[in-house]
């Protein structure tokens, strides 16, 4: 049987190309990093960066010039805070669009001189969408011993962070410093840099912050606790197997549970129930 071919109407050609072409056009301007900085996306992220900056300078997280934050917005950009500007002070116009090499693609001012850190993390670990360092004194303070704060005492920080590591000291803002996290960024999502300070990945931006919070918070009270001149008390091993359980339900990483088998399809279910609540949240606090 042969084939017969109807030619294409000026009409129908008129309705495809009327289908057709937004497509076309929405697709190429997702592509540019032109597109993805005057974004809306960006604009909602810009305001958390914004927002989580003067929470870490009125917490006295940071001094100076000190720290920075960042986080993925598409599959190869990031947005983050520029170099030589207190975090107090930061307004829209100063956050950075950078590419995957840490090259800028938009914005008016230089990238965070360690923006190899936050590359580095995202890189090795796709969970890990939004990143904040700082120097909190108390946490800074154990760096400074090179040691970390003891697990198996506070519940907020064995549910939320765990083990931290202790990454060894280089120098900032090199290819070197960078590296030091990469033993540690797939079991710990709070890494002390040695003689320097904290580094803290989440799914959001608000939620990095609030590790730094807790880590810091834990550090002070283990101190405190120190000088009361008594032993502290952990908790139960059997309740630190619950908090691990959940920690391993939930998608949490924690080095104690590295080695657990992957999530069923209802420990999905219950993290994207969380991811949910934990959007919400954020959202709640940049209203």
């Amino acid at each position: 049987m042969s084939q017969v071919i109807h030619p294409i109407t000026d009409e129908g050609k008129e309705a495809f190309e009327a289908i057709v072409d937004p497509l076309c056009l929405c697709e190429t301007e997702e592509e540019t990093p032109s597109s993805v900085f005057l974004s809306s996306e960006a604009d909602a992220l810009r305001s958390e960066i914004i927002d989580t900056g003067r929470k870490l300078w009125e917490r006295q997280y940071v001094d100076g010039n000190g720290g920075n934050i960042s986080c993925r917005i598409g599959a190869g950009y990031i947005l983050c805070t520029p170099t030589m500007i207190s975090k107090r002070d930061l307004t829209p116009s100063d956050v950075c669009l950078s590419d995957m090499k840490g090259n800028i693609v938009a914005g008016d001012r230089l990238r965070t001189s360690e923006i190899l850190l936050h590359l580095e993390i995202y890189r090795a670990n796709p969970r890990a969408r939004a990143i904040v360092h700082c120097h909190p004194p108390y946490a800074t303070a154990y760096s400074l011993t090179g040691s970390v704060p003891p697990v198996g005492y506070i519940s907020e920080y064995e549910i939320l962070i765990g083990p931290a590591a202790l990454a060894p000291y280089e120098t900032p803002g090199t290819s070197a410093f960078a590296a030091t996290v990469l033993p540690f960024v797939q079991d710990h999502n709070t890494i002390l840099l040695a003689n320097h300070g904290v580094v803290c990945w989440s799914d959001t931006i608000t939620h990095a912050e609030w590790l730094v919070e807790v880590l810091e918070s834990c550090c002070k009270t283990c101190l405190i606790a120190k000088q009361i001149g008594k032993p502290l008390i952990p908790i139960p091993d059997q309740k630190i197997e619950e908090i691990l359980t959940l920690k391993r339900r939930l998608g949490f990483p924690d080095a104690r549970i590295a080695a657990a088998p992957p999530a069923g399809e209802n420990d999905r279910s219950h993290s994207d129930a969380l991811d949910h609540l934990f959007r919400t949240t954020a959202e709640r606090c940049r209203a």
